[in-house]
């Protein structure tokens, strides 16, 4: 990938989120909505703009929002962008992010569990672990 491209992603992804910060008019654009990440296609005609929204229940409507205002959010960031042609946006939803907290959700329960069962353990209860005691 050439650094030009990587550029224009890098600019795409700011400029959506700006555009996406200062709010839209369709109601089903609900939530903390981040662009996680744009990919061009070979061509740069299209552009999949990777995108998480908080909390996960305003996911799917948020998206329908976005796939209906992509070509409102193309001709805004036409005028922002200086490119030869503004490409295509492909909206798509990215879990990864969900993923990861419930995968660092079941870290946390994991630890706080185990913290509770080396709590309930009194010293010398371990078998293992002999205590010098005088008679």
């Amino acid at each position: 990938m050439t650094h030009r491209i990587e550029q224009l992603e890098s600019t795409l992804r700011r400029e959506i989120g700006m555009l996406l910060s200062e709010g839209l008019a369709d109601p089903r654009i609900r939530g903390l909505i981040s662009v996680t990440a744009v990919k061009l296609s070979q061509d740069h005609r299209r552009a999949r703009v990777d995108i998480s929204v908080m909390p996960a229940e305003h996911g799917k409507n948020a998206l329908y929002g976005l796939r209906h205002a992509a070509s409102h959010l193309r001709n805004e960031l036409g005028r922002r962008i200086r490119t030869r042609a503004m490409p295509q946006l492909d909206f798509e939803l990215d879990e990864s992010l969900k993923k990861q907290a419930q995968v660092l959700g079941e870290i946390s329960r994991a630890v706080r569990e185990d913290q509770t069962r080396h709590m309930d353990r009194l010293p010398g209860d371990d078998p293992g672990q002999q205590e010098d005691r005088a008679p």
